[in-house]
């Protein structure tokens, strides 16, 4: 298993060996969304992985984006901060994720995002 994150020191704090860090981004940011990108597409073809699975935000977008170019399977689960609506990113994600999830019963659609409980 690899993980990907963009905060230096949190995967050594939690203990994980195989981590790569990524450039953050937002909308606001276009250069940094392209160095996310790029760093994003140049991990999944080099790791490979089957199943690219993100709790949120612009890097997890591109990320499940890019794994489902590469034919991985993909499981967005919308960030538990986000419990008034569903986040731009999570509306994004929801029409490429195979499992488009939200952590808020709420905030649940028959055709996603599904509500299969909290993570946190």
């Amino acid at each position: 298993m690899i993980y990907a994150n963009t905060f230096p020191g949190l995967a050594e704090n939690a203990g994980l060996e195989k981590c790569y860090i990524i450039e953050d981004c937002n909308r606001d940011t276009p250069m940094s969304v392209v160095r996310c990108a790029r760093d994003i597409f140049l991990l999944i073809r080099r790791e490979r992985p089957d199943l690219v699975i993100s709790t949120g935000a612009a890097p997890g977008l591109i990320a499940i984006m890019i794994g489902k170019m590469f034919g991985c399977r993909t499981i967005w689960v919308e960030s538990v901060a986000n419990s008034i609506e569903l986040s731009m990113s999570g509306r994004i994600a929801g029409k490429f994720a195979d499992l488009w999830l939200t952590q808020w019963q709420h905030l649940s659609r028959p055709k996603g995002p599904l509500y299969w409980g909290s993570i946190l």
